[in-house]
Parts: C-alpha cells; sequence; structure tokens
C-alpha cells in the first residue's frame, strides 16, 4: 500500500537519521499516527500546515507498506472525500515501521517566506541560515574541490533537508553548484537519494 506522510524539518530529521527506514515514536499527546491516502491530501497538509509554521517548512514523504500489515488499521474520512488517513495506534507504530517496504522518500516540499532552515554547528556553515549555506557552498565550490567535498559531507543532514529549498531557488550557476551536491552526495551516501523522488 503507498502512503503518504507529511512532516516538518524536525521530524524529517528524525526520519533521515534511521536512514529513511522509520517514522519516529508518538509523543504523548500525540496517540494516532496518521498517513493519508493520497499525495494532493499530503501536499495541502504541507503547503497549508507545515510550511506556516513557526518551521517553515513542509515535505511530503511517500513509502509503501505491506498490504496485509496496512489493512490491520483502520482508514478514516477526516473531510472531503479526499481527506482519508490510515489512523496506527502509538504503540503499534515500531511494528508498523518494521512493514515499511524500501525507503522513505520526499516527494515535494513547501516552504514559507521566513523558512531558517537546518542551522549547522561546525564548519564553514556553521551558524548559516539555508540561503547563506547555499551561497557558501557556491564559493567553496568555486575555489576549491576538496573542501567543498568535506563540507557537503561533513554537514550531510543540512544539505539533505534543505536540498529541496535549493531546488526551488537555485539559478545560474548555481545550478552547477547543485549538480556538484548530488555528484559528492551519490558517491558517499548512495543508499539514500537527494532531493524530491517520484512518488
Amino acid at each position: 500500500m503507498r502512503l503518504y506522510r507529511p512532516v516538518g524539518l524536525a521530524e524529517l530529521l528524525l526520519i533521515y537519521r534511521s536512514g529513511m527506514r522509520c517514522f519516529p515514536p508518538r509523543l504523548p499527546e500525540q496517540p494516532i499516527f496518521y498517513p493519508v491516502l493520497n499525495e494532493p491530501y499530503a501536499r495541502q497538509i504541507s503547503r497549508d500546515w507545515n510550511a506556516t509554521s513557526p518551521e517553515g517548512a513542509g515535505y511530503v514523504t511517500a513509502f509503501d507498506v505491506e498490504d496485509a500489515h496496512a489493512a490491520l488499521f483502520e482508514v478514516q474520512q477526516v473531510g472531503a472525500r479526499m481527506h482519508k488517513e490510515l489512523w496506527v495506534p502509538a504503540e503499534a507504530l515500531d511494528a508498523f515501521n518494521n512493514h515499511i517496504q524500501g525507503r522513505i522518500r520526499v516527494t515535494a516540499a513547501d516552504f514559507g517566506p521566513g523558512f531558517v532552515g537546518h542551522v549547522p554547528t561546525a564548519f564553514s556553515l556553521r551558524g548559516k541560515d539555508a540561503r547563506a549555506q547555499f551561497e557558501a557552498l557556491r564559493d567553496i565550490h568555486g575555489y576549491n574541490g576538496m573542501d567543498f567535498h568535506g563540507e557537503v559531507t561533513a554537514n550531510h543532514e543540512a544539505v539533505f533537508l534543505l536540498f529541496p529549498y535549493w531546488e526551488q531557488v537555485a539559478r545560474g550557476s548555481g545550478l552547477q553548484v547543485m549538480e556538484a551536491i548530488r555528484k559528492v552526495w551519490s558517491k558517499s551516501f548512495p543508499d539514500i537519494p537527494l532531493g524530491r523522488q517520484a512518488s
């Protein structure tokens, strides 16, 4: 069963840290994990809710769950016909994660005007917001390929989280930097796709 889960920046970081294999445990005030059944509904939540939150970022993830396991949970319609969710009790999330087939993928992203992004604490990207990180990478790419490679790999969490944003804002010479980031990524982290993927 193909499912979609709109997430914010902090949740996507936790998913990334799992190797794009599982969703993080629910908080005590979150008794239900509810992926949605279609991408338009996930996009609506990402755009209208996550991107307008203080984090200013919404990501749509897509993933596949074994049909037999997904059938154990109720589908709930929570609004219009497209607003369908699979309700997974928080205590069942570990088992649900174990039935995800392959990796969780980022298929779309939305960003608010105040988006800052994940701010690294080390190396040349330290303390910089999303836009300033891209400018720093462009400068490094222009003068030292080894330093560029080191920066991308050292700050891989920020690169992963911000790449969909950079895909939307990169222009001109920035497109060459994007391609260079992809090349470094494909060699250093071949198992985890970078940027938006087909659902």
